[in-house]
């Protein structure tokens, strides 16, 4: 419970953790760099609840920290007041607390107000918020190193440039462990952010600050964001279907630890998908180990890469239309976990499709079936 009195630790006070686990899940051959983090609360007094989220406090990479300073030709040691009315050495308010990758709308006034004609596309895309799309495209994969750099002949100050920086927030991740099973800890699966584009290497900032950052020497701050719309059925008997690909198995890893752990008896059913069987099937032994143990009733996988059609984890839905539609007959909670822009919309279209194939029914009386079952708190969905 993130509201435990006993803590004095929040987000506007959060503890200084220590990262003790750092360990890759995806196999060599990988397209992607999934890991496995371990976060020590010994001491905090912090609690948490499956389907919480942790709260990270990352700082930004050091190298593109000086690469800003000596591109504004700068050393770093020029005061800086902040927000917060706290004045600090530039470097230290560059590394922990501005967005220094993506251009907010205030560094993109300062530029076109500065470049005139010489960014005549992007003033006319910053103007005119129809284009808001546009713009976006145009900005994918743009960070703000690359207008300085452009743009350098317009001699922009440290501290201009630093005024229209917006402010570094947290990221929350899905909690992967239950404190029952873990006790002093949380667990985390993420997936790190690395690509390239015009010819630069690109970082997500927490996901590398973790991967790569953090150590044991080095605190990590962290909070307990409570979630309380994604919590498991309280009647242990209950039975529960999680849909949860790729980093979105995270939570349903903390229910199944959960379950083990208070015994529940209630039935339950995992989705979960990924690239390819051999490299990314995240948390294979536990989750065959849960199967073993009966804590996992059932898991249906599903490996996009693995054969010539993709397929997904709405399509091992499908295939299990009836199953899945008596379980939800007998009451069962339909949890989903991951990308929301279009797994979590194609896992509700297969949804609805199954209610309208099973039932015998329109798609609006399916639509109405769905639509009973968020009102009952039985559909929940924790998507990004």
């Amino acid at each position: 419970m993130s509201s435990d009195v006993s803590s004095p630790y929040s987000r506007k006070k959060p503890f200084p953790a220590v990262h003790t686990v750092n360990r890759l899940l995806s196999g060599p051959g990988s397209a992607k760099e999934t890991r496995h983090h371990e976060i020590s609360l010994a001491s905090s007094g912090l609690a948490y609840e499956v389907g919480d989220s942790l709260g990270v406090f990352a700082s930004n990479e050091p190298r593109l920290v000086e690469e800003i300073l000596n591109v504004l030709g700068a050393s770093g040691e020029e005061g800086f007041v902040g927000a917060d009315g706290v004045s600090k050495p530039s470097r230290e308010a560059l590394l922990r607390d501005l967005i220094i990758t993506t251009p907010s709308k205030e560094f993109l006034a300062l530029l076109v107000s500065r470049a005139g004609s010489q960014v005549a596309d992007l003033a006319a895309l910053t103007s005119d918020p129809a284009r808001k799309k546009e713009l976006d495209a145009y900005l994918w994969g743009r960070e703000i190193i690359d207008f300085l750099i452009q743009h350098r002949e317009l001699g922009l100050s440290l501290e201009e440039v630093m005024k229209s920086l917006r402010k570094l927030q947290p990221r929350l991740y899905s909690i992967a462990s239950s404190q029952k099973a873990v006790g002093e800890a949380v667990h985390l699966t993420i997936a790190t952010v690395r690509y390239e584009s015009f010819g630069r290497g690109r970082q997500g900032v927490a996901s590398t600050f973790l991967a790569d950052r953090a150590s044991e020497s080095e605190a990590v701050p962290v909070f307990v964001h409570t979630a309380k719309h994604f919590r498991l059925p309280e009647d242990p008997a209950t039975p529960v279907i999680m849909v949860g690909p790729g980093t979105g198995v995270a939570p349903f890893r903390a229910f199944l630890q959960e379950r083990q752990a208070v015994g529940a008896t209630g039935k339950s059913w995992l989705f979960f998908g990924e690239q390819r069987r051999s490299t990314d099937f995240l948390y294979e032994s536990e989750l065959k180990a849960m199967t073993d143990a009966g804590a996992l009733t059932r898991l249906d996988v599903a490996f996009s890469r693995d054969q010539a059609e993709k397929v997904y984890v709405q399509h091992r839905m499908r295939d299990a239309s009836k199953e899945l539609f008596a379980w939800l007959e007998e009451g069962a909670h339909f949890f989903v976990c991951g990308d929301g822009a279009r797994m979590a919309k194609d896992v509700d279209t297969e949804l609805h499709a199954i209610v309208c194939r099973e039932a015998g029914c329109s798609p609006e009386q399916a639509a109405e079936y769905v639509e009973a079952l968020k009102k009952a708190k039985r559909y929940k969905k924790d998507v990004y």
